[in-house]
């Protein structure tokens, strides 16, 4: 795998759309790769994902849904019935990320997180990009991906400074923590408050 693959905000995708149809692919292909990888390449594996996961979500909830709930019919519902599925996908997430990757029941609570993860993609597909693309114009779905990738581009990648390393600052907290930090630096670029 193409290491800028891995980078959301490289994506070739110029429709807000169909760029995260093609995260939402590449979600898939991560979870493959963190299946598959060996022992000791688990953790990179595992830290690209958590990365890919929280710079995703969190331009979703600052950038698309806020979008979603001002143009879709019960746009409201939509987004909450979202951020519900997303809640429960972050809180195993970050047990896992905090427990490890060579805790006991790590690959259980993969796959339970990989069901959680790909019904919430396929909810928000059905629900809300399906929405998302009858009652927007093309213009409106390039800046919102304009938008999309600004925000993923300024998510911290590196860890906190006086941890004792990459993988440490992964997995202890991190999630929450990059999704608050990208959080924070969206909305700072938007002009609101963090």
């Amino acid at each position: 795998m193409t290491e800028h693959r891995t980078v959301p905000e490289m994506m070739g995708e110029s429709d807000v759309v169909d760029l995260l149809l093609a995260q939402h692919a590449l979600i898939r292909d991560l979870f493959d790769e963190v299946e598959q990888a060996p022992a000791d390449r688990r953790a990179e594996a595992f830290t690209r994902l958590v990365r890919l996961l929280a710079v995703h979500e969190t331009a979703e909830e600052e950038i698309v849904h806020p979008y979603a709930r001002r143009k879709l019919d019960g746009g409201d519902a939509v987004v909450e019935d979202r951020l519900e599925e997303e809640n429960q996908a972050k809180q195993l997430l970050m047990e896992m990320d905090q427990a490890g990757v060579e805790a006991p029941g790590f690959m259980e609570n993969l796959a339970l997180l990989r069901g959680a993860v790909t019904a919430h993609a396929r909810s928000e597909e059905r629900y809300e990009f399906t929405q998302l693309r009858a009652h927007t114009s093309e213009a409106e779905r390039r800046v919102l991906a304009v938008g999309v990738k600004a925000a993923e581009a300024m998510a911290p990648t590196h860890p906190h400074p006086g941890t004792e390393s990459a993988i440490k600052n992964v997995l202890v907290g991190t999630p929450i923590a990059m999704m608050d930090r990208a959080r924070d630096v969206i909305r700072q670029a938007m002009g609101r408050q963090p």
